[in-house]
């Protein structure tokens, strides 16, 4: 690459040479990992999720992580390491080597193949938990993957995978099928997802859409703006509980963290009062102003000093003080819109909350919810009706529905759920996303389809045209 081609991409000689170098060294590991059979495959699994997740280590990472960027919370954060672990989980119940699925009636049988060298984009407030989940499913495929970490938390991105690095390393496996580029910046992200063979992008919307423009096949993620509905026949104790564990999970930083509750009128004093209970500090008028102030700017762009930080600071950085004891701040809604930015993405330990009368109510709210933000992501319900479940379904513009769960403990996989586990959530053309699913193993993989001959099934034009049929058309 040459001096214009340099300054065109907007990297510079010494990052040029640090990825011409890692995909040379991920391509050689690929050569090697692509003649492994599936228990080796399924070993080194085990090998570097346990140097990362177990708990005298993610201890580390998590206080490297929260010191090095500023933001989370390291109690919550140390529950992420489960999450490791269910990724492994599913990882190693599934084939990726050879003959994976067969399909006798179809005459199909498909195999499992590599995609290649992975560029996997790392958020700021997974720099530990992204890397790891990650480097799990594409080993078991038997991918390589280059790490762009963000730059505020790069050092901890870097020893999560230099762990990872030594125990491949421990295996007799290539260390250099999992690297971590060091000279991070968003040309340099740019460049790397160019050269890939696939991209996972998990963070802000803007390098998501970078990575769609990249010209590499890519996963990426939408933004959130999870809302749950609750409804009359709720467990109020659970839907409260349940509330505070998402919305203070490292500190609200997550996309699924719940956002908006939307509470049918008979509960909804009740539901106010428990939140209470569970931590919560209802805003008063005044404080919401302040709160709005301090969160946006005059254009409604969120400000980024408010994000994943503990309620006692954001109410500083507002201007007014709650109790130590509170663990996140509930705004009484004031209505739906994007003038009304509290119905809006909050990535922080405050949600609003809105009083509905009918179900149909409930859902139109809902849907307005998602007009502002967060279509495609995550939707969630409290309640012990099925019809209303149904209709949620039915109407939600989302690609997953938590029923009685905590939202950001749940819609990734939890070990009570069937959901995939994974730290990056598809949303679907809702989202601009490609996938409206969650991105795990098989997303890592190229699949081979192998088809024979089967005894013929051809319908008969009467069965498939059905009343539309006519015969003396085709005897014409």
């Amino acid at each position: 690459m040459n001096a214009p081609e340099l300054i065109k991409t907007g990297i510079n000689e010494q990052q040029k040479a640090e990825l011409d170098q890692a995909f040379e060294r991920a391509r050689k590991a690929l050569a090697t990992i692509e003649t492994y059979d599936q228990a080796r495959v399924d070993r080194l699994c085990q090998a570097i999720a346990w140097a990362v997740a177990n708990k005298k280590v993610f201890t580390g990472l998590v206080d490297m992580g929260i010191k090095e960027s500023g933001l989370g919370d390291a109690e919550s954060r140390m529950n992420k390491r489960m999450k490791i672990r269910g990724v492994l989980r599913d990882a190693l119940r599934q084939k990726s080597v050879g003959i994976i699925e067969e399909l006798p009636e179809k005459g199909i049988v498909k195999y499992g193949k590599p995609v290649g060298v992975i560029a996997c984009i790392v958020p700021t407030t997974n720099p530990d938990l992204t890397p790891a989940g990650n480097a799990i499913y594409a080993i078991k495929a038997r991918d390589a993957v280059i790490f762009s970490p963000h730059p505020r938390a790069k050092k901890t991105s870097f020893e999560t995978v230099r762990l990872m690095r030594e125990a491949l390393e421990r295996e007799g496996a290539p260390a250099d099928l999992l690297q971590c580029l060091t000279r991070v910046n968003i040309p340099m992200s740019q460049a790397l997802m160019s050269r890939a063979d696939l991209v996972i992008a998990t963070g802000g919307q803007p390098m998501v859409r970078a990575a769609y423009s990249s010209g590499t096949p890519a996963y990426g993620v939408g933004a959130g703006n999870a809302t749950m509905i609750i409804d009359e026949t709720a467990n109020i104790e659970e839907a409260a509980r349940n509330t505070r564990l998402s919305k203070t999970s490292d500190f609200g930083s997550g996309c699924s963290a719940d956002g908006n509750l939307v509470i049918q009128e008979g509960i909804y004093d009740a539901m106010l009062a428990q939140l209470v209970k569970e931590g919560g500090h209802v805003a008063s008028e005044s404080e919401k102003a302040m709160l709005r102030k301090a969160m946006w700017d005059d254009e409604g762009h969120r400000l980024g000093d408010t994000v994943a930080i503990a309620p006692q600071k954001l109410a500083a950085a507002a201007g007014f003080q709650i109790p130590a004891d509170r663990k996140f701040i509930v705004v009484i809604g004031d209505g739906i819109g994007k003038q009304h930015l509290f119905s809006g993405e909050k990535l922080t330990t405050l949600l609003a909350v809105y009083k509905y009368g009918t179900f149909d109510q409930a859902l139109s709210m809902m849907q307005a919810i998602y007009n502002v933000g967060g279509k495609g992501h995550s939707c969630g319900i409290y309640s012990f009706k099925q019809d209303h479940i149904h209709q949620l379904a039915l109407a939600a513009p989302v690609s997953r529905i938590m029923v009685r769960q905590p939202q950001s403990k749940a819609n990734a996989g939890a070990f009570n759920n069937g959901m995939p586990m994974t730290s990056s959530l598809g949303c679907g053309t809702w989202g601009g996303n490609i996938v409206s699913e969650n991105v795990h193993l098989k997303h890592y993989m190229n699949t081979t389809w192998v088809s024979v001959p089967i005894k013929e099934d051809k319908p008969s034009d009467a069965e498939l045209f059905g009343s539309f049929y006519d015969a003396r058309l085709e005897a014409a």
